[in-house]
């Protein structure tokens, strides 16, 4: 059962991910696998408005996606791009990388066997991962420009669109962990995360929404949460 606290609480997590960016043209889009093809259909939106001449999709598969997405998320999300008519040959697939992590450092190695130069990245991802994307991205990448950008929407309109309430808030609380634990393992650059977001959090795993928890200092976790 979710409580009424439980969204108040959900909704306080989802807030504080939002980076509310303006997209802004760039030397290329990275679209971060997960299950959501929405995050496909958001680089190909921001590909149509001029933002960037070169889009990487990158991920493999996790635990979340390994059914839906057999063949990998990033070769699923170019499929998807094709199929909205964007030209092949403007689209990169790193099909490895299974965390954040490596979504920013196998897409780098990709651009740069490529003979790309890159000032600028827009890091496209679901909405509750925008802050996760950009922090990790700024500590791995920290020569480039990052942006994040997600499909616009609220809470209750992602919980409709993934028809699983309860995965959705695993998630958020899984992404709010790696923001505060993954700094000190290197892995991300530290943000300051408000005291009514950390409460917020640990309510949420009191009460049970702890599937996609990682070990601590374990960068384990399937890419961009799955």
């Amino acid at each position: 059962m979710i409580s009424v606290q439980d969204w108040e609480d959900t909704q306080l997590l989802w807030d504080y991910q939002q980076m509310h960016h303006e997209p802004r043209p760039c030397s290329v889009g990275i679209g971060l696998g997960s299950h959501d093809l929405g995050v496909a259909d958001t680089t190909v939106n921001l590909f149509r408005r001029g933002m960037m001449p070169l889009i990487v999709f990158t991920g493999a598969t996790s635990r979340t996606t390994q059914e839906r997405m057999p063949r990998g998320e990033a070769e699923h999300y170019r499929d998807r791009a094709l199929e909205l008519g964007v030209p092949a040959d403007v689209i990169l697939v790193e099909p490895d990388a299974r965390n954040t992590g490596q979504n920013i450092t196998l897409s780098r190695s990709l651009l740069e066997e490529r003979g790309v130069v890159v000032s600028s990245v827009l890091l496209i991802s679901k909405p509750y991962e925008e802050r996760r994307a950009y922090a990790t991205a700024r500590k791995l990448w920290p020569e480039a420009e990052f942006f994040s950008a997600s499909t616009p929407m609220t809470l209750p309109e992602y919980v409709d669109s993934i028809q699983n309430p309860r995965l959705v808030i695993d998630m958020l609380v899984g992404s709010l962990q790696r923001l505060l634990i993954y700094p000190a393992q290197g892995f991300m650059i530290s943000q300051d995360v408000p005291g009514d977001v950390t409460r917020a959090y640990e309510r949420l795993v009191s009460h049970g929404f702890t599937s996609r928890l990682a070990p601590e200092g374990v960068e384990s976790a399937p890419s961009t949460a799955g």
